[in-house]
């Protein structure tokens, strides 16, 4: 790795930086102090040009090779945010904040992007622009999606952009990648189910909507076992039931249920929600009782570009020859997909070693990843432009 030793001197620093974001997790789009602490260093490394505000509070640092005369301008991005979750890893550097902590490594993700920003501003050894993006909200606020609209990609005259998350279970040192879809869309619904209420010894004087409800709740899962491709993947889950019963011998008047549907798969996106709307309200109309569902549409398919999946596979090997270029694909959601439908781009996994999985308590970013990461994220920049 042709920057390994200068990562090896700055690793240190960007550790410290990690844990000073790890210490002081953030939600959503109120990572007022993490976004502070990332203009002010990108501002000390010598940025060109830092904006601030972008998405609300997304950040993004303007670095110029040493020409520009390509015109290219390739963009990288890291998410900021952490989760509503209490930190149970007893490190000494753990969240200071009850209720909060960096349990998918988003800390991790920033540092290796500045320690990037850092090493891109010191060398420079690239021809045309390089745009370092750092995102808030990816923990369900949408943020990648508030920084597109917010103009960020004709601003900044993005024309190609990459990002990268850590993965427990995949050793460090250790990429992995797929063309195509990699993680999935996530849609949330909830089904309200309205009958009439009534006294549990008299049942043909009510409509059971408990009834109805786990009627609905059980014919949903055929539309994966019977309305999917069974090559195709979808999964669809029921998280809640609940009614407005407080009573063993009441019937209750109205029950509500919540739950995603995941899908690789564009079209199957629409079907569900499709299929979800007419299973509750049939099964509600046989029974006389009413069903709503309520559709909230989430973060959409995370789609590598085939060309650009190669470029970031080549970046990676130069680092290490531990590159899997054909991964299965996942389910979890990531709100990137929103900005690799704007621009062409891929979005990679780096090995975080045999670690608690992300969103769980025990989780913590393996601060030996480091170099490897920011390696990779500075690597794009001068594979993807080089000088003459």
């Amino acid at each position: 790795m042709p920057i390994t030793n200068r990562y090896a001197d700055l690793h240190q620093e960007i550790t410290g930086w990690r844990h000073d974001f790890h210490a002081h997790p953030e939600l959503l789009f109120d990572v007022h102090r993490t976004a502070a602490r990332v203009a002010e260093l990108l501002r000390e490394f010598g940025c060109d040009d830092v904006v601030e505000g972008i998405g609300r509070t997304g950040v993004v640092g303007v670095i110029k090779g040493a020409s520009t005369s390509s015109g290219r301008v390739t963009g990288l991005r890291a998410d900021m945010d952490a989760l509503p979750i209490d930190e149970i890893t007893g490190v000494d550097y753990a969240s200071g904040t009850p209720g909060k902590m960096h349990a998918c490594g988003h800390d991790g993700h920033t540092s290796m992007l500045l320690g990037a920003a850092k090493y891109l501003t010191e060398t420079r050894n690239f021809n045309g622009t390089a745009i370092m993006v750092f995102q808030p909200a990816e923990e369900g606020g949408a943020g990648g999606l508030e920084m597109c609209r917010d103009g960020m990609m004709d601003r900044f005259g993005i024309q190609e952009i990459y990002g990268m998350h850590n993965m427990p279970g995949l050793a460090v040192g250790h990429f992995a990648i797929r063309p195509g879809p990699l993680l999935a869309s996530s849609d949330e619904f909830e089904i309200i189910v309205t009958g009439k209420g009534g006294h549990a010894a008299e049942p043909h004087a009510a409509i059971d909507t408990t009834l109805v409800a786990a009627q609905i709740l059980v014919s949903l899962q055929s539309v994966v076992s019977r309305n999917v491709d069974p090559i195709k993947r979808v999964v669809l889950t029921v998280g809640t039931f609940n009614t407005d019963s407080a009573a063993s011998n009441v019937i209750a008047h109205e029950a509500r249920m919540q739950g995603t549907v995941r899908t690789l798969d564009a079209e199957y996106r629409k079907f569900a929600e499709t299929r979800i709307r007419e299973i509750a309200q049939g099964t509600a109309m046989a029974y006389g009782a009413k069903a709503e569902v309520i559709w909230q549409p989430g973060y959409p398919v995370t789609f590598n570009s085939v060309e650009n999946t190669a470029y970031a596979v080549a970046a990676a090997r130069a680092i290490t020859p531990h590159v899997e270029d054909n991964v299965d694909p996942i389910l979890p959601a990531e709100d990137f997909s929103y900005m690799l439908e704007e621009r062409p781009g891929a979005y990679i996994f780096l090995g975080n070693g045999d670690t608690a999985k992300c969103h769980h308590p025990a989780y913590d970013f393996d601060d030996n990843a480091i170099p490897f990461g920011a390696s990779w994220y500075s690597g794009m920049i001068e594979s993807r432009m080089p000088n003459e």
